[in-house]
């Protein structure tokens, strides 16, 4: 199966659930691509005490998920991409969205 996640939450808990399914999905031996638009580009720096975000990204890119931040998003922040979450566009969100047999989003 072929996993989309569209995550446009910047809340910790939800974010590091979105994670955590896609390294379980990873797990099974399935592909998972992760779209960050919105307030879901501000994923790396949710992670608190109780949901460790930015671990749960590692692990999700170490398991060989992938990762895209939206550009126009990043701009909007005045924040750049990092190594994590390049910067990407609509058209890399529609070939997500063309080539998964699903789609969640948080």
């Amino acid at each position: 199966m072929k996993l989309g996640m569209v995550i446009y939450t910047a809340d910790p808990e939800s974010a590091w659930n979105a994670f955590r399914l896609g390294v379980f999905v990873l797990k099974k031996g399935d592909q998972v691509k992760a779209f960050l638009v919105g307030k879901g580009v501000e994923c790396e720096g949710l992670t608190n005490e109780q949901f460790k975000v930015n671990e749960q990204m590692q692990e999700y890119i170490d398991n060989g998920g992938e990762i895209f931040a939206c550009g126009t998003c990043l701009e909007l922040r005045n924040t750049e991409s990092t190594g994590m979450c390049p910067v990407s566009t609509m058209q890399d969100l529609y070939e997500i969205i063309s080539d998964s047999d699903k789609i969640l989003s948080f």
